[in-house]
């Protein structure tokens, strides 16, 4: 069995950042968000981050579950994190695997067969993360938010958000395509590391400019 209290989801957190490979126009992008949401606290006081996939299975859950550490290392108290999709499937198990490979722990506090609802917590966490599949516009998610598109498909079938302040296409290559091969867990862990690179890179700025 995976022992995921041994294993240290900030060290994951920060080596994330430290590798990660990205291009001008994307740090671009990574800066335009993070720049956004330090006006949003500036003017609003409270921000809500909603990340936003088609089945809200993977990379929604990967940001949302990262976003929240990030706000929590960097003692960002401003900002509340959520994910939705166009459509509710379930918080996919090769997720939470590639999740427990970074150190968070799964408790499922509502057992459902189809889309059980998850407290996500790590070594240092003091309120877990609630994880579940659910629509973008979900009465759980905080409104009004700043939309975080992840995948092409949420972008294109969100043309009009309405709770939504403004919104990104932050897109990120779907693990979904490797399921049962023989890189799944390869290609999941890459995604995952990237997302959390990623967040690490935006919430950092945020950090130094409030």
């Amino acid at each position: 069995m995976l022992d995921t209290i041994s294993i240290n989801t900030e060290q994951f957190f920060k080596n994330a950042k430290k590798d990660l490979k990205i291009d001008e126009n994307r740090k671009l992008l990574l800066k335009s968000i993070a720049l956004f949401i330090v006006k949003e606290i500036k003017d609003q006081k409270k921000v809500n981050l909603n990340y936003i996939c088609t089945h809200n299975s993977r990379r929604s859950q990967l940001a949302q579950v990262w976003s929240s550490f990030a706000c929590s290392y960097f003692e960002l108290k401003k900002i509340s994190n959520f994910s939705g999709g166009t459509a509710a499937t379930a918080f996919y198990r090769n997720t939470v695997k590639t999740l427990q490979e970074a150190g968070f722990k799964f408790q499922i506090i509502e057992f459902s067969h189809q889309n059980p609802v998850y407290a996500i917590s790590n070594k240092n966490c003091i309120d877990p993360i609630i994880g579940f599949s659910k629509l973008f516009d979900d009465e759980y998610n905080k409104k009004p938010f700043i939309a975080i598109t992840t995948c092409s498909n949420a972008d294109e079938n969100c043309p009009f958000i309405p709770d939504a302040v403004t919104r990104f296409h932050l897109p990120f290559n779907d693990p979904k395509n490797f399921d049962n091969s023989l890189y799944q867990a390869e290609k999941y862990m890459e995604t995952n590391k990237q997302i959390a690179g990623e967040i690490y890179f935006i919430f950092e700025i945020v950090k130094n400019s409030i």
